[in-house]
C-alpha cells in the first residue's frame, strides 16, 4: 500500500473544505471589494458548495445519507433566503445547516447505521485488504459498535453546539466580520471534533489492527 493511498481520505477531506469553506470566503471578499452588496457576494458564494454536491450527484448518480442531508438543507436555506432578502439569514443558513446535520448524525448514533461509520471506515482501513476484512468481521460486535457510535455522537454534539454560536453571531455581529469569523469558529471547532472523534476511533484503529494481523502475519 503507498503512501498515496493511505492519505487518499486525508487530501479528499481537504479538498472538500476548500471547495465549501475557503473558496466560497474568497468569492465573497472579492465581489464585496468590486462593489457588490452583502447580499449578491453571498448569494453567488453560495453556489460552490451546491453546484460540487449536485457535481457528485450526477457523477456518482447517488448521494448518501449525509450528502443527502447537506443538498435539502442548502437548497431549502438557499429559497428561503431569496425569499427574504436578508443578507444575515444568508450567514445563518451555514451555520442553520451545520446544525441540522449535527442532529441528523446524533440522531443516527442510536440507530443500526450511524451516518459516521461509513465516513470513517476509509480513515480506519485505509484501503487495506487485510483491514476491510477485519472490518467486517468487528462490525456488529457490541465493542466495535459502541466506539463508531460514540464517535457519531461527537460529531453531532459537535456541530450542533458550533450551529448555535455561528447563528448567535450571524444576527448579532457585523456582516463582513461574520463571514470570516462564522468560517473561523467551523474551521476550528471542525478540528476539534476531528481531534476528539479521532482519539475515540483509535481504539476502532486498533482493534482493526489486532484482527489484521493474524492474516497479515500468515
Amino acid at each position: 500500500m503507498t503512501t498515496k493511498t493511505m492519505n487518499q481520505p486525508a487530501s479528499s477531506l481537504i479538498k472538500t473544505l476548500a471547495i465549501e469553506v475557503a473558496v466560497p470566503t474568497g468569492v465573497y471578499y472579492a465581489l464585496h471589494s468590486l462593489g457588490a452588496s452583502d447580499f449578491t457576494a453571498l448569494a453567488v458564494s453560495g453556489v460552490f458548495p451546491l453546484a460540487r454536491t449536485l457535481f457528485q450527484f450526477a457523477k456518482d448518480r447517488t448521494l448518501n445519507g449525509l450528502a443527502l442531508v447537506v443538498l435539502v438543507t442548502n437548497v431549502v436555506g438557499m429559497l428561503l433566503t431569496f425569499v427574504s432578502g436578508d443578507a444575515r439569514m444568508m450567514i445563518a443558513k451555514d451555520s442553520l445547516g451545520s446544525g441540522i446535520t449535527g442532529l441528523v448524525i446524533l440522531a443516527s448514533a442510536f440507530t443500526a447505521a450511524p451516518i459516521m461509520t461509513k465516513t470513517m471506515r476509509p480513515f480506519l482501513t485505509r484501503g487495506k485488504a487485510e483491514n476491510e476484512a477485519a472490518w467486517e468481521r468487528l462490525s456488529g460486535t457490541e465493542t466495535f459498535d459502541a466506539i463508531l457510535r460514540r464517535c457519531s455522537v461527537i460529531w453531532g454534539i459537535g456541530f450542533v453546539l458550533e450551529s448555535a454560536v455561528r447563528i448567535a453571531g450571524a444576527f448579532t455581529l457585523p456582516i463582513s466580520t461574520m463571514v470570516w469569523l462564522s468560517t473561523a469558529i467551523f474551521a476550528g471547532a471542525f478540528v476539534v471534533i476531528m481531534v476528539v472523534a479521532g482519539n475515540v476511533a483509535e481504539k476502532a484503529g486498533r482493534m482493526i489492527a489486532a484482527d489484521a494481523k493474524p492474516l497479515v502475519a500468515a
